[in-house]
């Protein structure tokens, strides 16, 4: 073999959550090899100290055992050796998550962050893995993007266990890998290749029905980035697509890779055979393969400078997140709209659900969606139950700029250009040969001189005050326009206390309390656990409601709560229902 880094990952105690690796640096520094584990993994901006998971790590050459330090959180330092190097290390894996590993009898998951050590100084040594069966358990199969190593002895067939490769480190961690028997359906978009993988108990799942809202999803990106040539843009790095979903009782998430994503999706929201129309719960989860699904294009390829190349033991601080996850929470309603999955009254409603998520978060009148990108790593995803009233998503606001940048393009452009434009440019410019050549991502200043050239537009006043300023994106002025009407009402018509609760055993407590509302006014603090009000008792999870529907706002009414372990009490002026119920209504 002339791969000078070569990796075997065996599922090889599946009962105790364990991955055993070997890894073989055929030339190791004459000085001392470091090797490393990523603290963090691209897509989560979060410093997550994977390399906790590592249970034991040793290392031989020519048969005899060398001396390995460890040096920090994440670095190990091997002692020099004269030649090639086998490093023996095992990993727990019980993290039922996307961005971790996780394996028991049923199946094995992991991402390469998890489980790969780094070679320090051969980054861009191409990389060779060999996955090996579990013993005991059989009839597992291998899915993943990762290509199959074609040419050596021992190459895995599709879906089989055997060598794989990847060309260099980045690529290597940027392929996730599922092994089991889950169900497994295929389709072509364009003619690229797509497989759908559904891990858990999922009785009557009717994967024809996700297949071809799927195949008409990918279609309609695809298209909207390569018009012509329709050409999907995994191809650069695999012969396929693979949407890896883990489903459970509860549960939601996505983690975007160059050639897959990894799901989880709740049980409930996947449709099953027989069943008709289409509930909430389907479209969300539609929403979250249309979202990880444009991922491919924007942040795996059409990257931020931060992020070229990635540093994965440090946080990779940018302001412009909400460009790379506002704009694709913007694009995945709308390719659900565009690619027929849903009509126009259920985007409306989802739009207006957005809209109406951003106007309860006080904390968009203190933080920027600029500044919300900057501080991901130590404030959103920190949160604790001050951060509604301190911080703005940039997932969710970010979406609402983009909407309001694609509604100033139509305008100001008399409806030749749009949003659109922008992001083929940006495909063209930075993403189409990222992987191909020398990669380069956008500068924190350039975005608004791209719009400008992609559209004629000039947005640099809209994107200081809406993106690095607070002020509200002015939605209902640039919907008008559109034919659509932009109103408000309150969800329920009965005095408010102005607190998010949830439930703790039969108890309510209050997970947040707004700045500036009728509990903040009174005294009350979130952790605080309601007992009564007028000495009648709360009873979750509908009591509350019950208990103030018999008030007019502005009454004052006595509340005991504990805090901790003590019992107070509060007198309280109830405030009047809000109207931040977003209502978007179009012209028929």
């Amino acid at each position: 073999m002339d791969t000078s880094v070569i990796y075997r990952l065996e599922p090889h105690d599946p009962a105790g959550h364990r991955f055993r690796i070997s890894l073989t640096v055929t030339q190791p520094d004459p000085e001392g090899q470091r090797l490393s584990l990523p603290a963090w993994i691209p897509g989560s901006y979060l410093i997550r100290d994977f390399s906790r998971q590592i249970e034991t790590l040793s290392a031989r050459s020519g048969g005899r055992p060398v001396r390995v330090a460890k040096t920090d959180n994440h670095t190990w330092q091997v002692a020099p050796c004269a030649g090639p190097l086998q490093v023996e290390y095992v990993v727990y894996a019980w993290d039922l998550s996307v961005r971790g590993a996780h394996l028991d009898e049923t199946h094995g998951f992991f991402n390469g962050t998890s489980v790969f050590l780094r070679v320090e100084g051969q980054d861009n040594a191409s990389c060779l893995v060999d996955l090996a069966p579990p013993r005991g358990i059989d009839g597992w199969k291998v899915y993943t993007s990762l290509p199959e190593a074609r040419g050596y002895r021992g190459a895995a067939r599709r879906h089989g266990f055997g060598l794989y490769l990847a060309p260099d480190y980045d690529a290597l961690i940027d392929h996730p890998v599922e092994m089991g028997t889950p169900q497994v359906a295929r389709f072509t978009a364009h003619g690229a290749e797509h497989e759908m993988v559904f891990t858990g108990v999922i009785p009557n799942l009717d994967l024809d029905r996700i297949v071809e809202d799927t195949r008409r999803i990918c279609e309609a990106q695809i298209a909207l980035f390569e018009p012509r040539s329709k050409r999907a843009p995994f191809l650069d790095s695999s012969d396929r697509y693979v949407f890896m979903t883990m489903v459970v009782g509860d549960g939601y998430g996505g983690l975007e890779h160059r050639a897959s994503t990894a799901l989880m999706a709740s049980r409930k929201d996947l449709p099953v055979i027989g069943q008709t129309g289409q509930g909430e719960g389907y479209r969300t989860f539609l929403g979250l393969v249309s979202h990880e699904y444009f991922h491919t294009w924007n942040v795996k390829r059409i990257k931020p400078a931060a992020f070229v190349p990635y540093a994965l033991q440090e946080p990779a601080l940018t302001r412009l997140l909400w460009v790379f996850e506002g704009f694709t929470s913007y694009y995945d309603d709308l390719m659900l709209l565009r690619s027929g999955t849903i009509g126009l009254p259920d985007y409306l409603r989802l739009l207006g659900k957005t809209i109406s998520s951003v106007a309860r978060t006080p904390g968009r009148l203190k933080q920027s969606v600029a500044e919300s990108s900057f501080d991901a790593w130590t404030r959103y995803y920190k949160q604790d139950e001050n951060s509604p009233n301190a911080l703005v998503s940039y997932y969710t606001k970010g979406s609402l700029v983009a909407l309001g940048l694609d509604l100033l393009i139509r305008r100001e452009s008399g409806g030749t250009r749009s949003l659109d434009d922008v992001m083929r440019l940006l495909w063209q410019r930075y993403g189409r040969r990222f992987y191909q050549g020398s990669p380069q991502g956008i500068s924190e200043d350039e975005l608004p001189a791209l719009i400008r050239e992609a559209t004629g537009v000039d947005t640099r006043r809209f994107i200081a005050r809406y993106a690095y300023g607070t002020a509200d994106v002015p939605l209902a002025e640039l919907l008008e326009p559109q034919g659509i009407t932009l109103s408000w009402k309150a969800s329920l018509n009965i005095p408010t206390l102005d607190v998010r609760t949830r439930k703790q055993g039969d108890a309510l407590v209050l997970a947040t309390v707004f700045e500036g509302g009728a509990a903040h006014k009174g005294g009350l603090a979130a952790g605080d656990v309601l007992v009564a009000i007028d000495g009648l008792r709360v009873n979750a999870p509908g009591g509350l409601e019950e208990l103030l529907a018999q008030y007019r706002p502005g009454a004052r009414v006595t509340i005991h709560v504990f805090r901790r372990d003590e019992l107070r009490a509060f007198e309280v002026r109830l405030g009047a229902p809000e109207a931040l119920d977003c209502v978007l209504t179009a012209e028929a």
